[in-house]
């Protein structure tokens, strides 16, 4: 389907480059012989709906290694894919088929009727007349009034992201395997997990879709808990060159307060970026909706990598929620608990 049938006079002339690129580069995979396929990710849902996440992509098989093994993935493999635009997938929930449309970058982003248990539920997903593939979703009890909200980059995973050449070799260059957790989250998270049974937990970062494979397994090999991914897509948008980051985070988080208004959130994130403010402005808008705010207090080494700290933040001392500081997981912990979020 061509980028015309999308509004193609509003797009920004470089977003039609790209699509132009990529179908270029479908074209070329599909005289291969190569088909499209669905690539799931993490979603979550409320009584009565589900938001269903994933890609529709054309990728490489994976490399083997003389066991049989997967053999490690290095970050610019995950952005070697091929983003198929526009194709309808069909997904099964609980025996009733929905066709969804994905979009220009052959992401899936869809909010879908359905009344599934609470907990993980499992769905299917299929493109092109392909195996289904199943996917998961977290459906939140109605009675749940507490939940989370973490960032990644630099929070659960030491990354030094804002600073452009590193950004580049922890996303294109680094073997999945060597990237490293911070210190004491995954306990934090886990704890919290425990305490509020039920509770969702969303990982929100402006990390591209691209990733969003290597960052499940990471989480799960270093004992996260499970939980949603809420991922952007890099690159042009309609009316401007790149997405905006602050943004994707904003948009979430204010989407999140609307689905589900009885729930107050633990926002976690970092001082390297622009969590603060972030967190500070949905405080602002949505005061009855946040629980707490814990910031990870990058470490001065990784700060220089970062490019600095945020300065200039306002002082939360006397506000309405808890809001603390630390270097790590245990450390926020700690301080969690000294202000009655957690137990």
């Amino acid at each position: 389907m061509s980028p015309s049938r999308h509004g193609s006079e509003r797009i920004h002339w470089f977003a039609r480059l790209e699509h132009r690129f990529h179908a270029w580069r479908e074209r070329r995979a599909r005289r291969r012989g190569r088909t499209a396929t669905v690539l799931p990710f993490p979603g979550y849902g409320g009584p009565g709906w589900v938001r269903v996440l994933g890609r529709v992509l054309i990728v490489p098989p994976r490399r083997r290694t003389a066991t049989g093994e997967f053999a490690s993935v290095r970050g610019w493999r995950s952005f070697v894919g091929i983003p198929v635009s526009f194709s309808t997938v069909q997904v099964t929930i609980g025996g009733h088929v929905h066709d969804v449309t994905a979009d220009r970058g052959g992401v899936i982003d869809c909010r879908i009727e359905a009344d599934l248990p609470a907990g993980w539920q499992t769905l299917t997903m299929s493109v092109e007349g392909q195996e289904p593939i199943e996917a998961r979703v977290f459906v939140v009890p109605g009675d749940v009034t507490f939940g989370v909200v973490s960032d990644v980059d630099d929070t659960v995973m030491v990354t030094a992201l804002p600073r452009p050449l590193i950004a580049a070799w922890n996303s294109f260059v680094v073997d999945e395997h060597a990237r490293i957790p911070v210190p004491g989250m995954a306990v934090l998270l886990e704890r919290v997990r425990r305490e509020q049974p039920g509770s969702p937990m969303i990982y929100l970062s402006t990390g591209a879709w691209n990733i969003a494979p290597t960052l499940t397994r990471f989480l799960t090999r270093h004992l996260f808990p499970s939980g949603a991914i809420l991922l952007t897509d890099w690159g042009p948008t309609h009316d401007r060159w790149f997405r905006s980051g602050r943004e994707h985070k904003l948009t979430n988080l204010r989407r999140l307060a609307a689905e589900f208004p009885h729930v107050r959130w633990l926002l976690i994130g970092d001082d390297g970026q622009h969590d603060e403010a972030i967190y500070s402005q949905f405080l602002a808008e949505h005061p009855h909706a946040v629980a707490g705010v814990a910031i990870r207090r990058l470490l001065p080494a990784e700060a220089v990598l970062a490019g600095g700290r945020t300065t200039g933040g306002d002082d939360h001392s006397e506000g309405s929620v808890p809001w603390v500081s630390a270097e790590n997981g245990a450390g926020i912990l700690e301080k969690l608990a000294e202000a009655g979020v957690i137990r």
